[in-house]
Formats: C-alpha cells, structure tokens, sequence
C-alpha cells in the first residue's frame, strides 16, 4: 500500500557564542587562514598566472674608452682614413691611419653613483685637399643591472651617418637603449655576455670588418642601440680645421622584461 506525506514542519537548531569563546576563536582563525596566506603567496610571486613580468632598474654603465673609427673621404674611390683603440687594428690601417684628439667624460647628473651621460669628442686631422662625406663610429659599454638577477655585458653603440655634402663637424645625442629577444631571469649571474664586442687582439682584418662585427653582435639575445640619434651635419671646414665628432650619449632607466 503507498504511503503519502500529509505532514512536514522544518527544524531549525541556532548556536551563539560570545565574542571570546573558544568557537569564535575558531571562526576568526579559518577565516584569517582563508584569506591571508593566498594574499601573502600572490604578493611573493607577484602575482598569479604570469609567464612575463617587467621592472624599471637604472643600469650601471661605464665607457671603456675603446673606439673604432672608419671616416669616407669623398671624391675619390677607395678613399677612406680609419683609427682605434686597438694597435693590432691600426697596424693593418697603412696609409689609411690617422690618429685623432679624443676626449670623453662621464656624468652623474642625479648623484645616485651611476654614470647618467656620456660626452665624447673627437678632432680628426685632415690634409686640405681631404673631405669627410660619412662617418662609422664604435664606442664600448660595460653594461650592468642588479634589481633582480645579476647582468653583466659587454655592449656598443654604433653610429653612421653619410651625406652628399663635405662636413667639419658630425654632432649626435642619443640614447643608449636595451634591447632584448629574450626575458632575463630573475635570479642568479648571467655572464655569458660579458665577452669583449671586438676581438681587439686579433691580427687578421676580417675580426675588424663592420659587417663581421655587426653581425656577431646581432647574434645576441641582449644588446644595446644608440636610440633617436638626431645627427646634424655641419658643412663649412677650413682648410687647416680638424673634422669634429661630438656625441652626447645618456643611459637611461630600462624596462627590463624577466620571466617566472
């Protein structure tokens, strides 16, 4: 025979506490454990889910006084005059060397203890008869970040510049400016750029060719640029006056991308 409800009525129990009894203790407990050790974990890692995160750092960079200079002289074919820092380099030159004036000083414009700008200044001589129409010009870096991981490299910037007209002076202000392929890691040394840009050692011509040079530096997942250059040609050189290169280089805080 079925059964059938004709009756039901809920039943409802309620439990109090006071503010200092041991269930309420209980309560405040499980609900501080909730909360607060996520919280504390997402502010240790930064956050959750990320792959990528970015930081500002201002690096520690310093000129290492090594330059490699290649001007075009203009009309002639072939004509060029070349100079650097490396002897081996200069002896390969010939005919063709020239050794200029060169003066660099290094600013601390904040004076937080990290170099903010370079000035460079170079007074090439020339013979009257001789016309600069372009310049290639290598300067070094040691380039360094410490926030997070511990970086170090050996960096350049590289400027060329090249007109249809003669020019006593060359004058450029940029940035140095990272780039990077790759993220860096947030932890440890990385020193495996920390290599000489040109092999100022070698005795053979090819370890001096721009395009060598270039290429093997574009090889690297991190780099440095000289950023927004601005070169003004100035024409109008007299006949005894040396060709000027005035460069005003800043290194600037970076974005620096690393991984989780």
């Amino acid at each position: 025979m079925a059964l059938y409800e004709l009756f039901s009525h809920p039943t409802e129990r309620g439990y109090r506490a006071g503010l200092c009894s041991k269930a309420a203790l209980f309560l405040l407990l499980a609900t501080a454990l909730t909360y607060i050790p996520p919280l504390l974990v997402a502010f240790r890692s930064h956050g959750f889910w990320l792959k990528r995160s970015n930081y500002e750092e201002q690096p520690t960079v310093r000129f290492q006084h090594q330059v490699l200079l290649v001007v075009l002289l203009g009309p002639e074919r072939d004509g060029f005059l070349a100079w650097s820092t490396f002897p081996a380099f200069n002896r390969l030159q010939g005919d063709h060397l020239r050794i200029p004036l060169v003066s660099a000083r290094e600013e601390d414009n904040n004076q937080d203890g990290k170099m903010d700008t370079l000035h460079f200044k170079l007074e090439l001589p020339l013979q009257p008869a001789e016309h600069v129409l372009g310049v290639q010009l290598i300067l070094t870096f040691s380039y360094q970040l410490h926030r997070m991981s511990t970086f170090v490299m050996q960096s350049m910037a590289f400027l060329q510049s090249s007109f249809a007209i003669p020019g006593s002076q060359l004058y450029v202000n940029g940035d140095l400016r990272l780039q990077q392929k790759q993220p860096l890691s947030y932890s440890g040394l990385d020193v495996r750029y920390n290599v000489s840009v040109i092999n100022g050692t070698s005795p053979f011509a090819h370890d001096y060719d721009l395009t060598h040079i270039i290429a093997a530096y574009q090889e690297r997942n991190i780099t440095t640029i000289l950023t927004d250059p601005n070169p003004i040609w100035l024409v109008g050189r007299a006949a005894e006056a040396p060709f000027v290169i005035n460069a005003v280089i800043r290194y600037p805080v970076e974005v620096i991308s690393y991984p989780f």
